[in-house]
């Protein structure tokens, strides 16, 4: 069986566990993996220091997506503000359309990966979770690196955030109506690895083996 060109979307809100899931079935399929969040947080982080975001979405390159401070609360709330700026969604459309469609296949992260960027994807999820339960995990992820915050903080920033995101005019967070949602809410991450898996390979084994 080919899996040239098979494309796993997987969206949701932040803190969901998307990305964590998304780099686990990608590590255990042998596919590709691309956060593409990252690529407006990298966005963000060159707004932040004074550039256009339509001008920083159009000269990004893969070297700036490693920078380390793109984790950083300011970074996560630019990025949310650049992402519904219809020029800057455009200009990385290309981008991630280019890389889901690699060969020997791709996980894609993100708020519209289902509905919009590669709406024909082989395996579609829609992973979420309560929003306080969200704002726990994103304070110990961002306590644990020793940044100072406070859950109050953390939890007004993921509410502010869904809100931008979900009620952005271009390409609102949402599950596409044939995505599979799972709710992480009081899952172990294990399980939901699991599940996710599980879903992929079904769909895999219900495949033609067109050959390499």
């Amino acid at each position: 069986m080919t899996t040239n060109g098979f494309t796993v979307a997987i969206d949701g809100p932040a803190a969901s566990g998307k990305g964590t899931i998304s780099k686990a079935v990608a590590a255990h399929f042998g596919f590709a993996h691309l956060d593409t969040g990252l690529l407006y947080r990298a966005v963000a982080g060159k707004t932040l220091q004074g550039q256009s975001p339509a001008e920083a979405a159009r000269a990004l390159v893969p070297g700036d997506l490693e920078h380390d401070d793109l984790r950083r609360p300011s970074v996560a709330q630019e990025a949310s503000r650049v992402a519904a700026i219809p020029e800057v969604r455009a200009a990385l459309v290309d981008f991630q359309r280019s890389f889901a469609a690699r060969a020997g296949g791709a996980v894609l992260d993100g708020r519209d990966i289902g509905t919009v960027i590669c709406p024909q994807a082989q395996v579609k999820l829609f992973v979420t979770a309560d929003a306080e339960v969200r704002a726990e995990r994103r304070y110990a992820e961002l306590a644990g690196k020793g940044m100072d915050v406070t859950p109050e903080e953390v939890l007004k920033d993921v509410l502010a955030r869904d809100a931008r995101d979900m009620g952005r005019a271009d390409a609102p967070l949402k599950p596409a109506t044939d995505a599979v949602r799972i709710d992480t809410s009081t899952m172990a991450i294990a399980d939901a690895v699991a599940e996710v898996a599980a879903l992929i390979q079904g769909v895999l084994d219900r495949m033609p083996d067109k050959g390499a």
